[in-house]
């Protein structure tokens, strides 16, 4: 399969990526990897040189969309049924892809029982490390999963911004979550300063890495990253495809370094930030984007079956 734009008698040269992956790469107008969408590294890359991307990663592996919505502080129980209730008939049998509503915790167990029997999943969105205790306000990860989640938001911004989540908790309620069962969907994303500053990858890595401080292949076997650029979300600000696709090859490439490249290549990575119904064929489209979690667009049942339904 050629990418678009690529032009046939072209020749073409394979090599290995630093994230481990494999690229081929034919004659055009491109300058260096990060504008044919190869994250930079020790490898062997001629300049100037012209190249445009032809293939990425391995024909062999197969990751199913997960298209998942971030309700925040909205919706109670029986608003939480209302919107499934309009929801299910828009999205169908989801073939191919999963559909999935981190909710309240006060909406997980109704956000449930009106889901069963969809294969739309309901999460929480936070829990605590510690199986019990006195930790006023929290929820552990058994008490979410016996509500009836089956996925949980880890490390989100606001989290890390309102809360001090730090690296260590996240990496402690990913461990929590994993030992109950659950999908842990752990954030990471870098602020507009730290973008500006040139830090992006740096503050990427150290997040990620301190995440999977201990976690092995087999722990990471469900595990589900969302790259957020802290600042798009909710601002209205999104960034590019090809920004976001950056992003998501680099953090394949820590993961590949971390898990192996096996376990990289199995493990889904989502965007987050200001996704809409108009962008989000665009970004899904990218080769390393596995998906997206979804804000505002998440609280009406139309605009996130259209994300749902972004290919068809």
């Amino acid at each position: 399969m050629r990418a678009q734009g690529a032009r046939k008698g072209l020749p073409a040269i394979v090599f290995l990526g630093r994230n481990g992956l494999l690229y081929a790469i034919q004659v055009a107008r491109v300058q260096s990897p990060a504008q044919a969408g190869i994250p930079d590294g020790p490898f062997f890359w001629p300049r100037p040189m012209s190249c445009n991307l032809l293939a990425r990663g391995r024909d062999n592996v197969s990751r199913t969309p997960f298209l998942a919505g971030n309700w925040k502080m909205y919706k109670t129980g029986p608003e939480a049924v209302a919107f499934i209730e309009a929801f299910k008939p828009l999205v169908g049998n989801l073939s191919g892809r999963e559909a999935a509503l981190g909710v309240p915790a006060t909406a997980i167990f109704q956000a449930a029982q009106a889901a069963a029997g969809t294969g739309i999943l309901i999460g929480a969105q936070n829990i605590w490390y510690e199986k019990e205790g006195a930790y006023t306000g929290e929820i552990s990860a058994a008490m979410a999963k016996a509500a009836g989640a089956g996925f949980v938001i880890i490390g989100h911004s606001e989290r890390r911004q309102y809360y001090g989540e730090t690296d260590e908790w996240v990496n402690k309620k990913l461990k929590a979550a994993a030992a109950e069962g659950l999908v842990p969907v752990v954030c990471v994303g870098e602020s507009l300063a730290e973008r500006e500053s040139g830090s992006t990858f740096k503050v990427l890595e150290s997040q990620l890495r301190g995440a999977l401080d201990g976690i092995t292949p087999e722990i990471a076997k469900p595990l589900v990253i969302a790259y957020e650029p802290v600042w798009a979300i909710g601002t209205g600000k999104t960034a590019t495809a090809a920004q976001a696709q950056e992003a998501h090859a680099f953090l394949r490439g820590v993961l590949a370094k971390a898990l192996g490249t096996q376990s990289a290549d199995a493990i889904r990575i989502l965007y987050g930030g200001s996704v809409k119904p108009d962008n989000a064929k665009a970004l899904l489209s990218e080769a390393d984007i596995d998906g997206a979690l979804v804000g505002g667009a998440a609280l009406k049942p139309d605009s996130f079956a259209q994300i749902v339904n972004f290919d068809k």
